[in-house]
């Protein structure tokens, strides 16, 4: 199977064949930490790459493999390998690919965690960061013609939902030699794929939209073989597995993805222009909304506009966002997003976390920002749900 099926097959039927068994219909989850050979000869080719199969489970496992092959035909790239999160497929892509004295230029709105990367771990390691402003393409290209191993992407990006023209900047990338990494997380393989605008890589947190769930975490990437070789190799080694269960539980989460990701796509417009009409709300993140400073590069480059978008309250306030939360009925208050259920919260308790607030301001990120994850219910619900929490306040 490949990118010539439908998106919504291939989250389905994709990557499963080759791992069913005795005429079962669903991947079974290979709980075995070891895989045995009688031929010694053969356990050496496995072991050196030069035949397929599985020697440890901190290397490779069926199930996880089915799940990595699902994505890599979704995402139309050669190779795919996962990590035990999402942070930990970032951080195996990161510190596998880079050396000391390398460049990585990046945008200021990246995900809280992958942005403590940026601004703390990599200096300790001597890889020159440079963060640019996430929507001044012209900033971007120019600090990539000066020359960088990197460029690193999120688009849309967490949560402030800003988009960044792909086309666009993997030119200027490809220009410079730099390698292009993309964040895919927010759109999903549904909406967009980046590697069809020459991205080298994209990933995801698998905890999000492709389980769906909220009951496992994982993160995967995928693209260039050769490079995928490289992070799988400091994945291996730095112990970050996916556990099959999880895997299983991402795999089965994916059958549904876009179905979800259809309805979520639908009530999160809805939504959103909902939202720019109240009069208890200032501004509204959302690519789909035509006041949206990028919504042309989405209408591109992206088949939907995702579930996510953020808002802010005329009381833009931490204590506005304190008020409101709890009179909302169909949404938990909690750090997670893609999930059938709406999920809701502000970036000190959700995306940026790990930052500080000084750290949140210097990437433009209001304290009163909400970020609105939109689940599966029915919109008119959600609408409903909204419009008296926010009578409320």
């Amino acid at each position: 199977m490949d990118n010539a099926i439908h998106a919504g097959t291939l989250a389905v039927w994709g990557g499963e064949a080759q791992s069913l068994m005795q005429g079962a219909t669903q991947v079974p989850v290979v709980h075995s930490v070891s895989f045995g050979y009688k031929d010694l000869d053969e356990w050496i080719q496995v072991a050196q790459g030069e035949k397929p199969g599985h020697i440890y489970g901190r290397n490779t496992n069926p199930t996880v493999q089915a799940f990595e092959e699902k994505v890599r035909q979704m995402e139309g790239g050669e190779a795919a390998t996962s990590a035990a999160t999402g942070m930990g497929i970032i951080s195996s892509a990161l510190f596998g690919l880079l050396a000391p004295g390398d460049r990585v230029v990046s945008v200021k709105d990246t995900y809280g965690g992958t942005n403590k990367l940026f601004i703390e771990f990599l200096p300790r390691f001597k890889v020159d960061v440079t963060l640019c402003d996430t929507t001044d393409h012209e900033a971007i290209e120019a600090e990539v013609a000066k020359g960088c191993r990197l460029l690193y992407l999120e688009t849309p990006t967490n949560p402030t939902i800003k988009v960044v023209d792909l086309e666009r900047l993997i030119t200027a990338a490809r220009k410079a030699g730099a390698i292009v990494i993309v964040d895919n997380t927010f759109a999903t393989p549904i909406n967009q794929n980046p590697l069809q605008y020459g991205a080298d890589l994209v990933l995801h947190s698998a905890t999000k939209f492709l389980g769906g769930h909220a009951d496992a975490l994982g993160g995967v990437i995928c693209g260039d073989k050769h490079l995928v070789k490289q992070i799988y190799h400091f994945r291996e080694i730095n112990g970050a597995t996916l556990h099959p269960m999880a895997a299983y539980l991402l795999l089965r989460g994916m059958k549904t993805l876009h179905l979800r990701v259809a309805q979520q796509n639908k009530s999160a417009l809805e939504i959103a222009r909902f939202l720019a009409e109240h009069p208890a709300v200032d501004r509204v993140h959302y690519p789909g909304l035509e006041s949206h400073e990028n919504h042309g590069i989405a209408r591109q480059q992206m088949r939907g506009f995702g579930g996510m978008l953020s808002f802010e309250l005329k009381q833009n306030s931490l204590a506005a966002v304190k008020k409101f939360l709890p009179r909302l009925t169909f949404a938990h208050a909690a750090a997670n997003l893609g999930s059938v259920e709406t999920t809701v919260g502000p970036p000190v308790t959700t995306s940026h976390v790990e930052c500080t607030a000084q750290e949140r301001a210097a990437m433009g990120i209001p304290e009163g920002l909400i970020r609105y994850s939109t689940g599966i219910e029915d919109t008119r619900d959600l609408i409903a749900d909204l419009t008296q929490a926010l009578e409320g306040i």
